[in-house]
This record gives structure tokens, sequence and C-alpha cells, in this order.
């Protein structure tokens, strides 16, 4: 019945910062803003900030800021990456570590966004 996931929405408390971390951090490319919400590019899928206090209906029933986990799977080496959030003052809170990643094993770094919410990095293990 269904193909893909079309988009996510994660609710935030500082839309500015957090459209900030994930163009500045994670290289998304930030399209379609608003006051309430921003809408950010990568791969095939879009990532919706919003504001948890929105008016936007419909919505989560109790929308909320710091609880979300989100595994993305990266092009680059872990090491470029971990280069990367070291010149950017972005602490990784733990890796790289073997993991059990959605298509067999991956590598993660795991590193949190301004809201607390839990990012982990992923790379193939070959």
């Amino acid at each position: 019945m269904l193909s893909a996931l079309d988009h996510l929405v994660m609710y935030v408390d500082d839309l500015p910062q957090a459209v900030d971390f994930y163009s500045r951090v994670l290289d998304m490319d930030a399209k379609e803003q608003d006051a309430g919400h921003a809408d950010l590019h990568f791969g095939n899928l879009t990532l919706r900030l919003q504001l948890a206090d929105s008016a936007a209906e419909p919505k989560a029933t109790r929308p909320a800021t710091g609880g979300m986990e989100l595994s993305f799977a990266s092009r680059l080496p872990l090491e470029e990456v971990e280069r990367h959030l070291a010149a950017l003052s972005i602490p990784v809170e733990l890796g790289p570590v073997a993991r059990a990643g959605g298509k067999g094993p991956v590598e993660s770094l795991y590193l949190r966004d301004p809201e607390g919410n839990l990012l982990e990095i992923t790379r193939p293990r070959r």
C-alpha cells in the first residue's frame, strides 16, 4: 500500500536555531519556511521543523520537543563526519560504535541537536 516516507515532522521550541543546526551542521537544504515551520531537504526525504506551540492543525496529540531519535545515513566516512563536527564544536556523545542498522551492520556516531533529540549518523560496516 505505501511506497515511501514523504516527510517527518519534528517539533522545536526555537525554529531559527534548529534550522541553523540542521543546515549548517548536517548540510540539509533549508527550503520553504515561515514563522511556524521550515522544510529541510536531504536525499529523498523532507524533515519538517515545526514550532511545538504552532497553531497549525492537525498535529500530534502531544507535540513535544527533544523526544526524537533519528538515524541518518552518511555519504562520508565517519572520520570525516567527526572532523566536521569537531570543527563546529559539536560534541559526539558516543562512537564510532558497531550497531545494527535498518539495512544491515553499521558504524554509528551519536550526537544531540539543540532541542536534545538524539541523532545517529551511520555508515555501512565493511
